[in-house]
């Protein structure tokens, strides 16, 4: 006997998701999470901070970047929301009219959590590689972990791990390193900072 056809889940089901979460419709299904708990956040705002200075604002680094968190991104059928897109200036030129932005970013950061690493690490990583998004970055807040991969042939080529007491200093941000600790506010410094 035949399974009936599932339903496509549709842009009025992603509306109408309690606002205490996060939606998406990935590969036609709805999917929700709750917003991130705060070793989650505050990892996603240190990371944009670092970022900000020297790639949005060109202080110490070479700008040319916009960052936005969470953006609701419509690629192709996909609606995904990345911790953090980034895209080159001279790729989103002007602000969307809309809540969601359909142009791909060129760089996007998950940070993993228990609820999010399967799709992170899965579907929203091979959306993000037909999208042509050239640069993912993974970041685990709870084990002090970065993964960076760049799009090479349609493949994610991992280029580095980077993990607690390294520098981040990898594409497509080389230009500016950062001190991959300073991404964990809630854990205690090292000695030779207190």
């Amino acid at each position: 006997m035949a399974q009936p056809a599932s339903r496509q889940a549709t842009y009025a089901d992603l509306e109408a998701v309690p606002e205490h979460l996060v939606a998406e419709i990935i590969d036609g299904v709805l999917e929700t999470h709750p917003r991130p708990r705060p070793r989650h956040g505050a990892a996603a705002n240190a990371l944009a901070t670092e970022l900000t200075g020297p790639f949005q604002r060109g202080r110490g680094g070479p700008g040319g970047w916009l960052f936005i968190p969470e953006p609701e991104l419509h690629l192709g059928g996909q609606i995904v929301v990345p911790d953090i897109g980034g895209w080159r200036r001279e790729r989103l030129t002007i602000e969307p009219e809309t809540a969601f932005i359909e142009v791909a970013p060129d760089w996007v950061c998950e940070i993993l959590s228990p609820s999010t690493a399967r799709l992170d690490r899965g579907a929203k990583r091979r959306i993000y590689a037909e999208a042509g998004i050239s640069h993912l970055w993974l970041l685990d807040p709870v084990a002090g972990e970065l993964e960076a991969f760049e799009l090479r042939d349609r493949r994610w080529v991992l280029l580095g791990t980077i993990q607690r007491g390294d520098t981040v200093s990898t594409a497509p941000f080389e230009a500016a390193s950062f001190a991959l600790d300073d991404l964990f506010p809630f854990d205690k410094p090292s000695s030779s900072e207190a």
